[in-house]
């Protein structure tokens, strides 16, 4: 039985306090995308080892208090905080809260778990808190990092500067993540560049890092015949050389930058189009002003004719999204991985990445994907033209793309690595196992 394999017991905690966390979770909502994906793709993947998974999360609105998200998991919503919705910035000052509710709610079950895996530092306090009153395992994954994070911000927006704490928080972001750091059992890295940032900001010992890539769903996203991918094409209605971006309305996605590099292209390739999808079924007041001022951007460079605005796109249809378009571009300011792009190359669709981000690193550029400043709208702008304009390259990047996405970052794998973290093997020799520890570009 896998269960006695790894371990003696059989229940896990992962914790995920923020955002829209359900079994159908409403995407690109307030604080809820690639995050609420991953914890569900990994609770799946680990009930499927073996295991009974709890997903804790925060209880708001109206939501149930439990919600079934298959045969052995479960998301368990703890109330803190009152009825509103709380941005992750500030949803720490409601934990203590939120972690008194879930000790009685654990402790009247009598629940053992054999480890607890937080999710972001709002999770990663009220994880911590969870594991030293159960006396059992904490591992974190961060997902992203205050220092990083705030870093980037300075260099693209210095003019913004005054803002910063208040809408990022990043003082009181940046000490609590320390606190986590030094006192959880592992932090789980997805990109070597988080290894660097908690190394040498956090003095993070590389003994109690583990790196571990992010996943996707092998059975949802694969590639189809060119001859399948023009049927989608025909039903969704994509017409000449489609430039496909799809993520939650955030600044640091980038895409009036992507808008300004698809400028550039425009005027290289006639037949080339801009698809958008962007946000969730329903927009908060910053989101949608987000997306009022990229559609004037889109007017204002003349670009009306060739840009399409698509809001959400249902779970079930995004694989065929992916299949559809010419070409993905993940264009973001910083973004530590970006699992569009690997869901996108897994579907055999060519792929443009950001080089302010984990995942770069990890493809051979011409071989796996290409990637570009977003920054600098001629490279992004020419570095999207290539693709288009060269067809044994697209043909390579399809091909070479879903191989690297198949051997990397299926689920399954990643379910794998995180239970033989807590099972005791060294991290420094895992990391050296892995096919992850540079260098990243092997010969796939």
């Amino acid at each position: 039985m896998i269960r006695q394999k790894y371990g003696s017991f059989s229940r896990l905690a992962l914790i995920s306090t923020h955002g829209y966390v359900a079994s159908d979770p409403p995407l690109g909502a307030a604080d809820t995308g690639g995050q609420v994906v991953y914890v569900l793709e990994l609770a799946k993947k680990l009930s499927e080892l073996g295991y009974e998974v709890d997903i804790f999360t925060r209880q708001f609105e109206i939501q149930p208090q439990i919600d079934e998200c298959g045969e052995h998991v479960r998301i368990i919503r703890i109330p803190c905080g009152g009825r509103d919705f709380i941005p992750k910035e500030y949803l720490y000052r409601s934990l203590d809260a939120w972690c008194e509710n879930a000790l009685q709610y654990i402790r009247q079950r009598d629940h053992a778990y054999a480890f607890i895996n937080s999710h972001y530092w709002d999770a990663g306090i009220a994880g911590q808190r969870l594991s030293e009153a159960l006396s059992v395992p904490h591992v974190h994954t961060p997902h992203s990092l205050g220092t990083w994070k705030k870093r980037q911000m300075l260099t693209d927006y210095p003019e913004l500067v005054g803002t910063f704490e208040t809408e990022f928080n990043f003082r009181d972001r940046i000490s609590h993540e320390q606190g986590i750091y030094d006192t959880c059992d592992f932090v789980v890295a997805t990109t070597p560049a988080q290894i660097e940032i908690l190394q040498r900001d956090y003095h993070m010992p590389l003994a109690r890092i583990r790196m571990i890539p992010p996943g996707y769903d092998d059975n949802r996203f694969y590639p189809v015949s060119e001859a399948s991918r023009g049927l989608i094409r025909q039903r969704l209605g994509f017409d000449g050389k489609v430039v496909l971006a799809l993520g939650r309305l955030a600044t640091n996605k980038g895409y009036d930058l992507l808008i300004e590099g698809f400028a550039v292209l425009a005027e290289r390739e006639p037949q080339a189009r801009l698809f958008l999808a962007l946000g969730g079924t329903e927009l908060n007041e910053v989101e949608e002003a987000i997306l009022g001022s990229l559609r004037e951007k889109v007017a204002e460079m003349r670009l009306t004719d060739k840009v399409d605005f698509s809001g959400y796109i249902p779970d079930q249809e995004l694989a065929d999204y992916y299949r559809a378009a010419a070409l993905f571009v993940l264009s973001s300011r910083y973004e530590p991985f970006g699992m569009t792009a690997i869901e996108a190359m897994a579907c055999g669709t060519p792929t443009v990445i950001t080089t302010n981000g984990g995942l770069f690193r990890a493809v051979s550029y011409g071989r796996h994907a290409l990637f570009a400043d977003p920054f600098d709208k001629h490279d992004l702008g020419i570095t999207m033209m290539k693709v288009l304009r060269h067809e044994k390259l697209g043909g390579r990047l399809s091909r070479m793309g879903a191989h690297k996405a198949r051997s990397l970052f299926t689920w399954t794998g990643i379910a794998q690595q995180l239970i033989e973290t807590v099972e005791g093997r060294g991290c420094v020799q895992m990391l050296e196992d892995n096919e992850w520890a540079e260098p990243w570009n092997d010969g796939d």
